[in-house]
């Protein structure tokens, strides 16, 4: 049964795992995003290389080193197109791995995303991220069992990114 798990590792990453390569500079591979243009403009994440899954059998071979790892991403578990971008990069003779939770994950764990207006980010969703306790509980609504009056009451402001999927048939990938 470990090897199931092992199999898992071998072939997935996480959103925090590859954050964490990605802030040394040198990750030791190649972040793919494999959704349609469309979505690529509206946000995507520093850093990351567009190669959209239908492209792969055409440009792959003119943009990556097939010495260097690559990480593939799509919308999040709601999408299988980072599995299928792996797919077809493994069969091209890279070695990859999906980065589970794709974009989605990325930006509920409050990592940047990059827009037509620059770098953007939101708070970190409480029920994927560890965030301050106190944030956490007037996130999920949370409020004083007994008000203490010299304790203002939790609230929560949340500006800025909205993603929208598009259909599944404009998704891309």
């Amino acid at each position: 049964m470990t090897s199931f798990f092992e199999a898992l590792l071998t072939h997935q990453t996480d959103v925090a795992d590859v954050r964490t390569a990605l802030t040394t500079g040198e990750p030791g591979f190649v972040l793919i995003d494999s959704r349609s243009r469309a979505s690529w403009d509206q946000a995507h994440i520093a850093g990351a290389l567009h190669l959209p899954t239908a492209d792969i059998p055409t440009r792959a071979a003119t943009l990556l080193d097939p010495a260097v790892p690559v990480v593939t991403y799509c919308w999040g578990p709601g999408c299988n197109g980072a599995t299928r971008s792996a797919l077809a990069l493994s069969r091209a003779g890279y070695q990859v791995k999906e980065m589970i939770g794709g974009i989605e994950y990325w930006i509920r764990e409050g990592f940047p995303v990059r827009t037509s207006d620059g770098d953007v980010a939101v708070p970190p969703d409480p029920r994927v991220a560890p965030v301050g306790r106190r944030w956490a509980l007037a996130a999920l609504g949370a409020v004083p069992v007994a008000p203490d009056a010299a304790r203002p009451a939790p609230t929560l402001a949340v500006t800025g990114l909205q993603l929208t999927a598009p259909s599944p048939d404009a998704c891309g990938c």
